[in-house]
């Protein structure tokens, strides 16, 4: 198994953040002390409404990883690409971007994209994106079928988008969804995309998906790390989910 890399997304950090005026709790702090604790990236999901991430922390956390932090630690920066978001990529260079067919009302990402109806619409803008020298991630569904039409777009990963696995979690149909998810890491890798993965992972399903897709790159977890901070700190936070990360499972 390759070893599979915890990125930290920071947005519900910011959004805790911008319930009051006062300034905390400080997204750059937060960003220093999960990759002090072993964190080997971060995550952030800039909106058109700013509701958590504010456009001006992106270049914020972009120089605090070019300039603080130690070599190797990404930032990765995900999000709709329109316009402005691209701007925004090609103004601060990540390591990674992420596209997210999102729209400004919705209240998280609830789906992948379909390529049948957005292939030309990404084709695109993919010249654009590859000006900044940023890795390309799109964010998908777990449909195998759809892997070589993903590879055509040039692009070096998919994000797998995992709330249909959480939700089948420890139920009967949790076998057949993880099998799913296997078939199109397969497919992805075939194709010669990476793999990654997000959305709805905690410490009590993560181990399993992991172990099951020995070619995942990268998690990115935000909202159950930020929970899980609350009860027992972030930097503890972060060593259990690397400790998940490297369960085996029986």
């Amino acid at each position: 198994m390759m070893e599979t890399k915890l990125s930290v997304n920071l947005n519900k950090v910011a959004l805790l953040r911008n319930q009051r005026d006062v300034g905390y709790p400080s997204v750059l702090e937060m960003a220093r002390m999960v990759i002090v604790a072993g964190a080997h990236g971060l995550t952030v999901h800039p909106r058109p409404d700013e509701r958590h991430i504010r456009r001006s922390d992106v270049p914020a956390l972009a120089s605090l990883v070019a300039n603080e932090l130690p070599d190797g630690i990404e930032f990765n920066i995900e999000g709709n690409p329109t316009p402005d978001f691209i701007a925004l990529v090609r103004d601060v260079r990540p390591h990674q971007v992420t596209l997210v067919p999102d729209s400004p009302e919705q209240r998280t990402s609830d789906h992948g994209w379909d390529l049948d109806a957005e292939f030309v619409k990404l084709s695109s803008i993919m010249d654009d994106l590859r000006s900044s020298g940023a890795r390309i991630s799109l964010f998908m569904d777990p449909e195998p079928g759809a892997m070589a039409q993903v590879a055509a777009l040039g692009v070096q990963r998919i994000e797998l988008y995992t709330e249909p696995y959480a939700s089948a979690f420890g139920t009967p149909a949790a076998a057949a969804m993880l099998e799913r998810y296997v078939e199109t890491a397969t497919a992805a890798s075939e194709a010669g995309l990476g793999i990654n993965a997000g959305h709805d992972l905690n410490l009590d399903n993560l181990p399993a998906f992991r172990q099951a897709l020995g070619n995942l790159a990268e998690v990115s977890i935000g909202h159950a790390i930020t929970a899980d901070a609350l009860r027992i700190g972030f930097p503890a936070a972060v060593e259990a989910y690397l400790r998940a990360l490297r369960l085996p499972v029986a």
